[in-house]
């Protein structure tokens, strides 16, 4: 199991797009890993099919994207066909092979409550998003019948690098564009230096003035 803050554990394996190496492979990049049951399965062939119509979305923000399934290159290598044909789009990111699920252990992937036709656990829908500097910066896990939602993952990731390099927290249901809080840290003082565009005192029945709003940094 990987927890927040921690390094990334670097491993070899191989995918739809030769032997991977995951720290030289992701370089200076952000990265997104997320994981699927299994090859030719209806979630993970609508999940795949959006991250190709995304593709764009995620390079703009200089982010690469891989994914894992336990099954082995050859049958990863015949799904890209059917996801390419159900999304009308190339598929450019690689799938890891995992077939003896020594990654899906490593890395905490495994859903006990869902099983293949051999009775084994099924990797679960695990999304983890690295940084830069290796470190793992965020983690979701839904179970093997519920599809993720692209956008969310895409509006975490804005989130995430806005607020490693600003003064700034997000909100809740934030956006691209949209006004962040201020940090707690921040002394008043302070607030002229870090924000430019202004900073708002929101008054709250406490008389506690914790909640200051800026629009979002640049």
């Amino acid at each position: 199991m990987v927890n927040l803050g921690d390094v990334f554990p670097d491993f070899t394996a191989q995918s739809s797009k030769g032997e991977i190496k995951f720290h030289e492979w992701l370089g200076d990049s952000w990265g997104i890993l997320f994981s699927h049951p299994a090859d030719y399965t209806p979630v993970c062939t609508t999940e795949l099919s959006r991250a190709a119509a995304m593709q764009k979305d995620f390079a703009k923000r200089g982010v690469k994207m891989i994914a894992l399934s336990c099954d082995d290159v050859e049958s990863h290598i015949g799904w890209i066909e059917d996801i390419k044909d159900y999304s009308k789009c190339e598929f450019e990111h690689p799938i890891i092979a995992d077939p003896k699920r020594d990654l899906a252990v490593k890395l905490g992937m495994l859903d006990p409550d869902e099983k293949d036709a051999a009775g084994l656990p099924l990797t679960a829908r695990c999304v983890f998003i690295i940084g830069p500097d290796k470190k793992l910066k965020l983690s979701i896990l839904y179970p093997a019948t519920t599809g993720r939602n692209f956008d969310e993952i895409l509006r975490v990731v804005d989130a995430l690098q806005l607020t490693a390099t600003k003064k700034v927290a997000t909100p809740v249901d934030w956006k691209q564009g949209e006004a962040c809080m201020v940090l707690p840290s921040v002394k008043a003082e302070d607030e002229a230096k870090f924000f430019p565009k202004g900073v708002t005192h929101v008054e709250v029945k406490s008389g506690k003035k914790y909640m200051r709003t800026t629009p979002q940094p640049e």
